[in-house]
């Protein structure tokens, strides 16, 4: 029985803590970015897990496996992460009441998962954006410190951690072939740990789907120029949560077919045109993912296929930045 089948057998009984809501999140075709295509995009809608992302998935899985394994304990482990934010949310509604977290998050992410995390009772710690990997004052470098200081803690590693991917393997990519069929012409995602692109397009590869792997890469990211096999110098960029100055362990870059690079400013106005034209707020990656998915729409041949697209996140946590006038002034943005 499907992972999806099991969900619509229990749909009747409640939940037992917000884990059990993690996943099988709907598909939605986005009217606005679809128009004029051949094609249809659906996004589908990581929003509405109960911690907001689709780091929730990752949250609930890493934590199932290490408790597995004996690696924490409930009421003595103190987690500690290094996130852009959602990841450590994921892991406060996978934790809440079990255990204690720390998260460092670079000065680049905005207030709103700061307050978030806090409101959840995590630690936040911040780090310097523009810095190098192997700076000692990352955010990865930071937490890695900060969790071989204490004896009590475990250092959760999103980035390097085979969990990340089963995670996506084992959900994510069986809801994707579920929902489309075998009408899936493409999946379109950014790439933060690489954790969700891998696991889904493996999961893909592995059904004998033909489909398309998009990646959609910030520009200022090295990640798009790995995938051609080119080295490119990283450069700041806004969009919160993909892309980055190094290659995640994690990021499998042989299943990707196709790359888009998209700029701050492309991807913020795709928010905003979802948010007006179709009523749905998401945050800065999924306007990064749509605006790749429209342009390699137009490429591909025939029509009537789909193309998903992760919307990773909602609007809310960037109130005070893209949706935020004062903020896209700023940025050079109208």
């Amino acid at each position: 029985m499907s992972v999806a089948a099991e969900r619509t057998d229990a749909v009747t009984a409640p939940a037992r803590g917000l884990v059990g809501l993690v996943g099988d999140t709907p598909l939605l075709e986005l009217r606005s970015v679809s128009d004029g295509l051949p094609h249809r995009i659906l996004g589908k809608c990581e929003f509405l897990n109960p911690g907001g992302s689709v780091k929730d998935r990752i949250g609930h899985r890493i934590l199932a496996e290490a408790e597995r394994a004996g690696l924490i304990t409930p009421g003595r482990t103190r987690l500690v992460e290094a996130t852009a934010g959602n990841t450590g949310v994921g892991l406060a509604v996978a934790a809440a009441g079990r255990y204690r977290l720390t998260c460092t998050m670079s000065s680049k992410m905005g207030p709103e998962k700061e307050a978030l995390l806090r409101a959840w009772g995590a630690e936040v710690v911040r780090c310097p954006y523009e810095v190098s990997p192997d700076d000692p004052t990352s955010f990865i470098n930071t937490a890695k410190r900060l969790a071989e200081q204490d004896p009590d803690a475990f250092f959760v590693d999103q980035f390097n951690r085979d969990w990340n991917v089963a995670a996506h393997y084992d959900s994510t990519g069986v809801e994707v072939l579920e929902q489309t069929g075998g009408n899936l012409a493409a999946f379109v995602a950014g790439v933060g740990t690489g954790g969700t692109l891998t696991g889904v397009a493996r999961r893909l590869r592995d059904a004998g789907s033909p489909a398309r792997i998009v990646l959609a890469d910030p520009v200022g990211s090295v990640l798009a120029a790995a995938v051609a096999g080119r080295p490119q110098q990283a450069a700041p960029y806004s969009i919160e949560g993909i892309g980055g100055d190094f290659v995640p362990a994690l990021f499998d870059s042989e299943l990707v077919t196709d790359t888009v690079t998209v700029s701050d400013a492309d991807a913020v106005r795709m928010c905003l045109t979802v948010a007006e034209r179709d009523g749905v707020l998401v945050g800065g990656s999924s306007g990064c993912a749509l605006v790749a998915a429209r342009r390699f729409a137009r490429s591909l041949p025939g029509a009537g296929r789909d193309i998903v697209v992760l919307l990773a996140d909602g609007g809310d946590r960037y109130l005070s930045t893209i949706y935020d006038a004062d903020w896209r002034r700023g940025k050079g943005i109208s």
